[in-house]
């Protein structure tokens, strides 16, 4: 099943079957999920301990139903098949990442894919055209084939996988060590041949947590002012984000439709992926996309599938064991909170860069998050101690917190709209 479902990871991110002459006339992607996920099903492995194996396919559920209410019948069998197997390979990650070792071994093949993606863009950016046969874009904007064909994905991939290069480059990483920090900067260059903002930001949002972790907000906050003047400096689309500058402004007035959507459609939206049958640009937030298309109880469901991976990793990061006479007891700790702080920062940049992108449905989030979930389950095995988390506990509470954040959604665009 691990093997299976880590092949079925590389070919999503690499996707070698969009550019090899032969291979785009073989189902291979959808035939190694599937060998995957019969591989779940005879195994012993399988897990449904963590509240987002609920959620996901009551999300599912929301999304095919959403089309039904828009008077689409068959739309509910478009959404089955679009977004059905993101479930499946949800379900079969998560129970495959249940120890240290394989969430090692998962985050090298998310970093290897990610850096081979980077060395494509180098190519781009010094010839021109990358091995893909896909040239370089619009203002010299590095992009890949498939899914990352928009250079905004790219920055998204290098942003989540950038912390993940880090704790793997970590002290007693061994003979390695050099390898993958090596990895880590040609992530960060790739992330500048993007030249996406949203994707910068999201590389500063990722050190701002680390350093808020180490040393605090207040040091945070002063390096993150330096930080972002750095980058205007480096970045010219950077030195355009200003929300009256012409593609902010689209940005912001995006967002009002996308919550005049929601106005007309509260329960359920205008139905996945009719955004831009309302709006000429789609959404650019993630959050709004969910909230205009699949409605409040889509935005809710969606919601809580985020903030748990969230908490999980928080809950690990702040919890305070008792010291251990074993020092190899306390070396697993340490090695657990550590692992655990790159899963976190990992989030802060997906979802950091989710924010400026409408990447709600990209089946690498779900996969990253599958990890996690998967992770926070193996952990606490290793660890009982640590608490456990259902829906049935205070599950009610993501209904007012969802109203919280369309509220704050509300007054973000306000506030916006008065600038531009």
């Amino acid at each position: 099943m691990f093997p299976l479902i880590l092949l079925y990871v590389v070919l999503t991110i690499i996707r070698p079957q969009d550019y090899v002459p032969g291979l785009d006339a073989v189902p291979i992607l959808p035939v190694v999920l599937l060998l995957a996920f019969a591989a779940w099903t005879v195994s012993k492995e399988k897990t449904f301990e963590a509240p987002q194996f609920v959620i996901l396919p009551a999300f599912l559920l929301v999304l095919m139903f959403s089309q039904v209410t828009n008077g689409w019948t068959g739309g509910a069998i478009d959404e089955l098949a679009r977004f059905g197997p993101v479930v499946v390979a949800f379900f079969v990650f998560g129970a495959s990442c249940g120890t240290q070792k394989r969430v090692k071994v998962a985050m090298s093949v998310f970093v290897v894919c990610a850096a081979v993606l980077a060395l494509h863009g180098v190519e781009q950016a010094q010839l021109g055209v990358g091995w893909t046969g896909i040239p370089i874009g619009e203002g010299n904007r590095i992009q890949y084939v498939g899914i990352f064909n928009d250079p905004n994905d790219l920055g998204l991939l290098f942003a989540a996988t950038f912390p993940m290069a880090v704790f793997l480059g970590r002290k007693g990483a061994g003979a390695l060590r050099p390898v993958w920090l090596a990895a880590a900067l040609l992530l960060l260059y790739g992330t500048y041949l993007t030249n996406s903002r949203g994707a910068m930001l999201a590389i500063l949002v990722v050190a701002g947590c680390y350093v808020w972790y180490r040393k605090g907000m207040i040091v945070a906050g002063v390096l993150g002012v330096f930080g972002l003047a750095a980058m205007k400096l480096l970045s010219s689309r950077m030195d355009e984000l200003d929300a009256g500058e012409e593609s902010a402004a689209g940005r912001v007035d995006a967002w009002y439709s996308g919550l005049e959507m929601f106005r007309e459609n509260p329960l359920f939206g205008v139905g996945p992926g009719n955004f831009t049958e309302y709006n000429e640009l789609t959404a650019h937030n993630s959050f709004v996309l969910i909230l205009a298309e699949t409605g409040f109880v889509g935005f809710v469901l969606w919601l809580a599938f985020v903030c748990y991976g969230f908490i999980m990793m928080l809950r690990i990061v702040r919890h305070q064991r008792p010291k251990d006479a074993d020092p190899t007891v306390e070396a697993a700790w340490t090695t657990e909170r550590q692992m655990a702080l790159s899963l976190l920062l990992s989030l802060c940049g997906m979802f950091a860069a989710a924010f400026f992108l409408s990447r709600s449905y990209m089946v690498v989030l779900y996969l990253i998050a599958a990890m996690v979930a998967g992770y926070y389950v193996g952990a606490r095995r290793r660890w009982p101690d640590l608490p456990v988390y259902r829906l049935s506990d205070g599950g009610w509470r993501w209904v007012p917190m969802g109203a919280g954040g369309v509220f704050a959604l509300f007054v973000l665009v306000a506030v916006l709209l008065r600038t531009t």
